[in-house]
C-alpha cells in the first residue's frame, strides 16, 4: 500500500470546511494554516466564498485540479457521495474524520463498507472514518482536529481510539518526546495497524513506534509487519481489551488456559513489540527506548543512591523483575571508597545525603568503567543540603553512553530539574523505582530479541500420510474430539514415544493384552463421551497381576456405568506402565487471528492451580522452545535442586518443536494436550502418557 500521498501530499482539500470556529471542518483547515503547511490548501463548501482568507470551492469537481489528500468532515450520509467525487480530482489519499459508521451498527457498517469499497476501485487509500486525522512534523502537515503541531523528534504515535490520540500528544508534551508523526487509524475501514507498522519502518525521521490498538485486523500480517519493524526501531503497543473470557468453550488444559489476551502476548513476544502494562508504561518505555544511547547487554543492574530507602526499594524492584542486583567491584569500589572515607562495597552505592553533584558524578563514571554492570539506576531524594538541579546536569553530563542510565527523582519540583536538560542527554526520569525497573527489563528484553540467533525451524522426519488418514476419516465421520488412542496414533506418527498398547473390548482380551505387554500395566476407559477420564475412576495405574487386570475392568466399567449411564464405552485401553519422571504437559490451541499458540508448563497443581504455564506461536525454533521452558516459575525444578537430577530439557523442547509441526502441517487440529508427558534424566525417551485432540468440522461450502 502505497502512504506516500498520505503523509506528504502537495495539495489538501478540506471537503466541509466551515466558518464556525469550534466545528472539525474549521478546526482542520485551521490547523494546516497556522501550522504552516507549504502546499496548497482548498477548502470545500458550497455556502462560503472564502473561509479563514482562503478562496472555497463549492465542491470537489468544481476544483477541477488534482489533489493529493482529501479530508472529509461532513455527517456520515454525506460522506459516500463525497468519496465518490474525490476520484474527480484523482486523489490519492482520503481522511474520513467524521464519526456514525461500523460503531453505530449494522447500518453504519454498510456505509463504511461502501466507501471503502469506493476507495479500492479508484485506487486512493483511506484513513479512517471515525479518526482525529494526521500529524507529520517533517513537512508541517496537520492534517487533524488534535491540537497544534508538536515539536519535531522521533517519537511516531498511531491510535485506534481517536480520544487517546489527544491525551498521547498531551502525555508526549509532558515528557518532552518531540514526534515524527501522529495517526489515527480510526476504524479501519482500509488503513490499518499493519499498513503504519510497514511505513513507519522505513520512515528515516522515526526513531520510536508507540501504538494503542483495540483490536488486530489479521494476525498473520501484524506479526509479519511488526517483526519487520522491530528489527529496525523500537515498536511499543498499549492493547485494550484483555480481561474477557477465554476465546472459545475449550475442553483442553491449553484451551482453558489460554486467554482472550494471551494471543496478543505470544504474538508480541515473537514479533519484538514492547508491550505496555498501561497507559502511562506506554510514555515510560517510549522516553527510555527514544533516550538511551546503548540497550543493556544483560541483566546486572547497579543502583546509587543518597538514601537507604529509596536504594531498597530499587534493589528490590530489580530483583522482582528478574534483574540482578550485583557488587560493583573496582573501580567503582575504589572511587566511592576515597570520596566517603568508608567501605562501600555493596550494592546499592550508598554517597552521603549531603553529596555534591561532582561526587554524584564521579561515582557514575565509576560505576560506567565496572565490566560486570549492565545498567545503572540512579536515585535522588531532596534534602536541605542537596542540589538537585546542579546534581542532574553533572549526571548527564558524565554518561558516556557505554551503558544505560536512567534516573529516579523522588519528589516534587523542589528536586525536577529542567526535563528537557535531561532529555537532551539522553537520560530518562522516572519518579520510582517499580517504573524505572520496568522501563530497564523493557529495554532488555527488546536488546535480547534483537541480538537473537536466527530463526532456523527444525523439520522432522514424520509420517504425514498416516495421519491425515486418521483425520480425514474422523472428520468425514463428524468424530471430532480424538481420544487417547487416535490422539496416540497421530502423535506415533510424528516421532514420539507412545506405551505399547491395546484397546480391549472385554476382561478376556484386556487379560490377553496385559499377558503380551507384560506386567504392570495402566488400564483406561475410551469414551467419546468423557474427557477428564481421571476425575471419574476411569484411569488405573500398576495394575499387578492376571487376575487384578479381570477385577479392574469389570470394575471400572461399573463405576463409568452408574456415574454416566448414557456414555458409549468403546473399552478399556490396556497399556505398557510409563517408566518415572516428572510430568509436564505441552499441547496447543489454535486462536483465529495468529494461528497455532503452543504451551508448555508442569503437570499437577502446577496447572491445575497456579497456572504456571507459558505460550509461543507455532512455528518454533529450539530456541524459543528452550525459552519457553525458562520463562516459567517452575523452571527450576526442571533444572534440578537441593540434590535432584533434572530432566532431559531438549526432550521437552523437541516434543514442543514437534507439536509445532503436527499443527502447522494439520490446521485442522484445533486443540491438542499431552498431559501427562513424562521426562526423566537426559538421554532418556520421554514418554506421552495421555492424548487428547479435538478437530475442526468440515464445512460445507454450498
Amino acid at each position: 500500500m502505497n502512504l506516500s500521498r498520505l503523509f506528504n501530499p502537495e495539495s489538501v482539500a478540506v471537503v466541509g470546511a466551515s466558518r464556525s470556529k469550534g466545528k472539525v471542518g474549521h478546526d482542520i483547515l485551521a490547523n494546516l494554516i497556522s501550522d504552516g503547511f507549504k502546499g496548497t490548501i482548498v477548502p470545500v463548501n458550497p455556502s462560503a466564498k472564502t473561509i479563514l482568507g482562503l478562496q472555497c470551492s463549492a465542491s470537489l469537481p468544481e476544483y477541477n485540479k488534482d489533489i493529493d489528500l482529501v479530508i472529509i468532515a461532513l455527517p456520515a450520509p454525506l460522506v459516500k457521495q463525497a468519496v465518490k467525487e474525490c476520484s474527480k480530482v484523482k486523489a490519492k489519499a482520503v481522511i474520513v474524520v467524521t464519526s456514525g459508521f461500523r460503531e453505530t451498527g449494522a447500518e453504519g457498517l454498510e456505509m463504511e463498507q461502501d466507501i471503502a469499497d469506493i476507495c479500492r476501485r479508484n485506487k486512493m487509500v483511506l484513513l479512517g472514518p471515525n479518526c482525529r486525522g494526521l500529524m507529520n512534523t517533517e513537512n508541517s502537515l496537520n492534517a487533524s482536529f488534535v491540537g497544534e503541531l508538536p515539536p519535531a523528534g522521533g517519537v511516531s504515535v498511531f491510535s485506534q481510539s481517536g480520544a487517546l490520540s489527544t491525551a498521547m500528544m498531551d502525555l508526549a508534551a509532558e515528557r518532552e518526546l518531540g514526534i515524527a508523526k501522529l495517526i489515527g487509524i480510526g476504524n479501519k475501514a482500509d488503513i490499518n495497524e499493519v499498513d503504519i507498522l510497514s511505513y513507519l519502518a522505513h520512515d528515516e525521521q522515526t526513531k520510536v513506534i508507540i501504538g494503542y490498538l483495540e483490536d488486530i485486523s489479521t494476525g498473520s500480517a501484524f506479526v509479519k509487519a511488526a517483526e519487520e519493524a522491530a528489527s529496525k526501531k523500537p515498536v511499543i503497543i498499549l492493547k485494550s481489551g484483555t480481561t474477557s473470557a477465554g476465546l472459545k468453550v475449550a475442553a483442553s488444559h491449553t484451551g482453558v488456559l489460554a486467554s482472550a489476551d494471551t494471543a496478543y502476548g505470544a504474538a508480541f513476544k515473537r514479533s519484538g513489540v514492547v508491550r505496555a502494562d498501561n497507559f502511562e508504561s506506554l510514555f515510560d518505555y517510549a522516553s527510555a527506548l527514544s533516550s538511551v544511547k546503548t540497550l543493556p547487554k544483560g541483566n546486572n543492574v547497579c543502583i546509587i543512591t543518597n538514601a537507604g530507602g529509596p536504594g531498597i526499594m530499587a534493589a528490590d524492584a530489580a530483583e522482582l523483575a528478574g534483574m540482578q542486583v550485583v557488587k560493583c567491584t573496582s573501580p567503582a569500589v575504589s572511587v566511592a571508597d576515597s570520596l566517603y572515607g568508608f567501605e562501600n562495597e555493596q550494592n546499592p552505592i550508598a554517597v552521603l545525603f549531603n553529596s555534591s553533584p561532582e561526587q554524584y558524578a564521579s561515582t557514575l563514571v565509576a560505576a560506567q568503567a565496572d565490566e560486570q554492570v549492565d545498567s545503572i539506576i540512579i536515585t535522588l531524594t531532596p534534602h536541605v543540603m542537596d542540589h538537585p538541579a546542579e546534581t542532574a546536569r553533572a549526571i548527564a553530563a558524565a554518561i558516556d553512553g557505554t551503558k544505560p542510565v536512567v534516573a529516579i527523582f523522588m519528589g516534587g519540583e523542589s528536586v525536577m530539574p529542567p526535563r528537557s536538560e535531561l532529555v537532551a542527554a539522553g537520560l530518562p526520569d522516572f519518579n520510582s523505582p517499580k517504573r524505572a525497573v520496568a522501563a530497564l527489563m523493557r529495554m532488555r528484553e527488546y536488546d535480547a530479541w534483537q541480538t537473537r540467533p536466527p530463526r532456523v525451524v527444525t523439520r522432522f522426519r514424520v509420517n504425514r500420510r498416516r495421519v491425515e488418514r486418521i483425520l480425514s476419516r474422523r472428520q468425514r465421520t463428524g468424530r471430532l474430539q480424538l481420544g487417547e488412542v487416535k490422539g496416540k496414533d497421530v502423535l506415533r506418527a510424528y516421532g514420539f514415544h507412545i506405551p505399547q498398547g491395546t484397546l480391549a473390548s472385554s476382561s478376556e482380551e484386556a487379560q490377553e493384552i496385559a499377558e503380551r505387554i507384560g506386567y504392570p500395566v495402566a488400564m483406561k476407559i475410551v469414551s467419546p463421551d468423557i474427557v477428564h477420564k481421571s476425575d471419574l475412576g476411569g484411569v488405573f495405574l500398576d495394575v499387578p497381576n492376571k487376575d487384578a487386570v479381570e477385577d479392574t475392568y469389570e470394575l471400572m466399567t461399573l463405576k463409568i456405568r452408574k456415574k454416566i449411564p448414557d456414555a458409549r464405552i468403546e473399552g478399556v485401553y490396556v497399556e505398557q506402565m510409563a517408566s518415572k519422571g516428572l510430568e509436564v504437559i505441552i499441547g496447543m490451541t489454535r486462536d483465529q487471528q495468529f494461528g497455532p499458540m503452543l504451551m508448555f508448563g508442569l503437570g499437577g497443581i502446577f496447572v491445575e492451580v497456579m497456572k504456571d504455564v507459558t505460550f509461543h506461536l507455532a512455528p518454533i525454533t529450539e530456541q524459543e522452545a528452550v525459552q519457553m521452558l525458562k520463562s516459567t516459575r517452575s523452571y527450576q525444578m526442571l533444572k534440578g535442586r537441593r540434590g535432584q537430577n533434572g530432566v532431559d530439557i531438549a526432550a521437552i523442547a523437541s516434543g514442543l518443536q514437534r507439536i509445532s509441526q503436527l499443527t502447522t502441517d494439520f490446521p485442522q487440529i484445533l486443540e491438542l494436550d499431552i498431559n501427562p508427558f513424562i521426562v526423566g534424566d537426559f538421554g532418556s525417551e520421554p514418554v506421552v502418557a495421555d492424548a487428547r485432540m479435538l478437530l475442526a468440522p468440515i464445512i460445507d461450502e454450498d
